[in-house]
């Protein structure tokens, strides 16, 4: 019996937890080092993604894909990430991508973008700006109707698995007076003229993913519209209140891994004739991280739950989010201290851990706009 509380998973959810374990140990934790040492974006893992569902899991059945349920998804993403936080990372792009397709989509839109991502065409999601991240509703991109359908023009950034999806759900202004009650969002394919991705971010962490830029001055059909016109800051807002939870799930994934080699380097190392798990300074941190880890893993599942029924997730998932990435952020600090010298350098897995932790506290909403939400909410709830 383990220290860390594990979820009492559904049927479902606990065989493709099993498939996505096997998986990962089998093809992604072999290549963890070297996709981050020399930042390379692995094709070959979204082959077997595709062989084995994993990367249609969110799809439904109807569309090719595996219909499963978003807690499902959740406890993929965690076990993923364990083994291999950039394999974890493309995941959930692959889900973030496709919540607007599935909240938002025709049903011909959903059988042509899902049934495209079953298959490994993925979609990525592509809100933020320079100077609109945070901020979202800042957004500069436009789009103009014309005779022949949409011309957006404009700079997209900071995209998940740019480069490597084939269309891209961008939000652009189509109301530039009506401010956030004026923007829609559009499916554009990654090969349509004037569709432009030419800088990749030499990253800290995750370097085993694309993250990019995307130019657009380009003409789309009335067919690429997502979801109902000027209502796209409402749809960015849904598909970010899923997007908060899979990240949480991320982030539980590597602060088991970092929890993982640190307690076993713990048990391993000696000091003074007694292995350093033994003293105190050690222990009590350890103790300390395997219950943050629990009460992270506990939220992330609840509101992993609660949305998969339907349930208001807004500030429960701000919640989760905001907990496992700092969970996250405390679990690979200490692993870094447990291997000291070793854990600074490179290959310690710690040392690696370390760096693709930190955007967890960033994207997807970053840890201070999630206390803004929670902070909004409380006021609400005591006037």
């Amino acid at each position: 019996m383990g220290v860390v509380w594990e979820p009492p998973l559904s049927d479902e959810a606990a065989e493709w937890q099993k498939v996505a374990r096997e998986t990962a140990q089998a093809h992604f934790a072999p290549l963890a080092e070297e996709l981050d040492r020399v930042q390379r974006y692995p094709w070959e893992h979204v082959t077997v993604l595709v062989e084995t569902g994993l990367a249609g899991l969110y799809v439904g059945t109807e569309y090719g894909g595996r219909g499963a349920a978003f807690d499902t998804v959740c406890a993929v993403i965690e076990e993923i990430s364990r083994a291999c936080a950039s394999t974890g990372a493309i995941v959930t792009a692959y889900a973030l991508g496709a919540s607007p397709i599935v909240l938002a989509g025709t049903p011909e839109q959903k059988a042509k973008y899902l049934g495209g991502l079953a298959e490994g065409r993925a979609v990525s999601f592509a809100l933020t700006e320079v100077g609109a991240g945070s901020d979202a509703a800042g957004i500069r991109t436009t789009a103009v109707r014309t005779t022949n359908g949409w011309h957006l023009n404009g700079e997209k950034i900071y995209i998940g698995n740019g480069g490597a999806s084939q269309y891209y759900v961008v939000f652009a202004l189509t109301d530039p007076a009506a401010g956030t009650r004026g923007i829609s969002a559009f499916v554009v394919d990654k090969d349509a003229d004037g569709v432009v991705i030419d800088e990749y971010a030499d990253k800290m962490g995750l370097r085993g993913t694309n993250t990019s830029n995307l130019k657009l001055d380009t003409v789309v059909g009335d067919e690429a519209l997502l979801g109902t016109i000027n209502k796209g800051m409402g749809l960015a807002m849904r598909t970010l209140n899923a997007g908060r939870i899979t990240v949480a799930a991320q982030s539980v994934g590597v602060a088991l891994a970092a929890y993982d080699v640190g307690s076993k380097e713990a048990a391993r190392r000696h000091t003074f004739g007694t292995p350093i798990i033994d003293n105190q300074g050690i222990s009590f941190p350890l103790a300390d991280v395997a219950t943050r880890i629990t009460t992270a893993r506990m939220l992330t599942h609840h509101a992993a739950t609660t949305y998969a029924a339907g349930g208001d997730v807004s500030i429960l998932g701000a919640m989760a989010k905001l907990d496992a990435s700092e969970t996250a952020h405390k679990a690979v600090d200490l692993a870094v201290q447990i291997f000291g010298g070793d854990g600074y350098c490179k290959p310690c897995p710690a040392e690696r851990l370390y760096r693709d932790q930190r955007i967890l506290e960033i994207y997807e909403g970053t840890s201070e706009i999630q206390r803004l939400v929670i902070g909004r909410a409380v006021k609400a709830s005591s006037t």
